[in-house]
């Protein structure tokens, strides 16, 4: 744990303080921000790229969360919700599918009158900046607005003002590459690779049946894919399932009987009795080095133990996790650890090496600041390349960083969030829990 900064938000000037705060996402870390901003009266703006809340959750809508919903609903959110004659849901012991999430949850979330007047919908942020100062200048910086330019779905493009800046994301649009690596497989088949979490046994079926799919990944994403083909190819004839990953076993695929959180225990052991059955054919160590177009499907070309290796197939599915996009922050001055991504306080706390979803400590602003005062980034994308995510978390971040914008120290540096005991949480899946 680092020693907490109890460092007073600096006094803002009138310039300043006539402007909103300025949110990046409407997803659920977003959404919970703006409820947070509404409950203490100050004025905000929301970005989203998508048509609607959560455009994200909704490209995965068809998965099923690992935490139930007593876990996933924010306490501001909830109290402006319940004040509006909002229904939660019956059973709140019960994980929701991310569908259900947008559905129950979110959608009437962003549309309460102190929140929907707020969100500018097909508006995607493609810099961030001081107005009138790049990233060297710092005479009067934390007096000068942060300027974002926007693109909209018309194909303008914007540029807007705001006091602070509180980066919600994500990172779901942003995987990483096949290649072990770190960087792009070579080759000139890497358009026709799968987004991690399509919806197999939906509106993809047809994709996928009768034909042969290597997952690439050794997290959940890749376990729930892995379950939705090892099904399909019960009822399509010719369709076969090979799970591909680097390392000598898949770790990050808990099916520990000390996970408070059941459902995602269960996903590892199916995806276990799947391999054992036969039904998926798992092959490890293997590196991927370059991904090659056939005319009868794809090759995966790499290494395995050291020795040159090719795997045939004709679909693979990217499941290898996922990266913030700091591209659009050029001009901040972020400070971000060299190995995670993360802000360099929030690091440690969230090294997945050492910590799964319920051994994060809460933390909140100091944990989450950055040279560039009033700006914060949060949820999965505060998390950089770590994957022990629980919107739980998350809520708890933005409660304590609009504290601090709205110069509550008290209410900013105290813990408000107790987690469940989740045993093993490493995986690629855009938000673990």
């Amino acid at each position: 744990m680092t020693l907490l900064d109890l460092t007073p938000r600096p006094r803002l000037s009138d310039r300043l303080a006539a402007l909103p705060v300025v949110i990046v996402g409407a997803g659920p870390i977003g959404l919970a921000a703006a409820a947070n901003l509404a409950e203490r009266g100050i004025d905000f703006v929301v970005l989203e790229a998508g048509a609607g809340p959560a455009s994200s959750v909704g490209l995965w809508g068809h998965i099923r969360l690992f935490s139930p919903w007593q876990h996933l609903i924010d306490p501001a959110s909830r109290r402006l919700l319940d004040a509006a004659g909002w229904a939660p849901p019956l059973d709140e012991g019960r994980a929701p599918s991310g569908q259900e999430l947008i559905d129950e949850y979110l959608a009437p979330l962003a549309e309460l009158d102190a929140i929907r007047t707020r969100i500018r919908y097909g508006t995607r942020v493609t810099a961030v900046t001081r107005q009138g100062m790049d990233r060297t200048r710092t005479a009067g910086r934390e007096a000068t607005p942060f300027l974002l330019r926007v693109t909209t779905d018309a194909g303008e493009v914007e540029e807007l003002t705001g006091r602070a800046v509180i980066d919600a994301s994500g990172t779901y649009t942003t995987p990483n590459p096949l290649a072990s690596s770190g960087l792009a497989p070579i080759g000139d088949a890497i358009d026709s690779i799968v987004h991690a979490l399509p919806d197999v046994l939906g509106t993809d079926r047809a994709r996928f049946a009768g034909r042969r799919t290597t997952v690439v990944g050794a997290g959940h994403s890749a376990a729930n894919t892995l379950i939705a083909l090892a099904e399909l190819a019960q009822t399509e004839p010719g369709t076969r399932v090979t799970w591909l990953i680097r390392n000598a076993s898949a770790v990050r695929v808990s099916s520990s009987a000390d996970d408070e959180l059941a459902d995602r225990a269960r996903l590892g052991s199916r995806v276990d009795q799947l391999v054992d059955a036969g039904v998926i054919e798992k092959i490890d160590s293997f590196e991927i080095v370059a991904v090659e177009r056939r005319s009868d499907g794809i090759r995966l070309r790499g290494t395995r133990r050291g020795e040159p290796a090719a795997h045939d197939t004709d679909l693979v599915v990217g499941a290898t996790g996922f990266r913030p996009d700091v591209d659009m922050l050029r001009e901040i001055r972020l400070q971000l650890d060299d190995i995670v991504e993360a802000p360099i306080r929030l690091a440690p706390l969230i090294d997945p090496n050492v910590h799964s979803c319920g051994t994060v400590a809460p933390h909140g602003f100091d944990e989450l600041r950055h040279p560039e005062s009033g700006f914060f980034l949060v949820g999965m994308k505060s998390y950089g390349r770590a994957p022990t995510f629980l919107l739980a978390t998350g809520y708890e971040q933005v409660r304590s960083v609009v504290a601090w914008l709205d110069g509550d120290m008290r209410a900013a540096t105290e813990v408000r969030l107790t987690l469940p005991a989740t045993g093993v949480c490493s995986t690629d899946s855009g938000g673990c829990c």
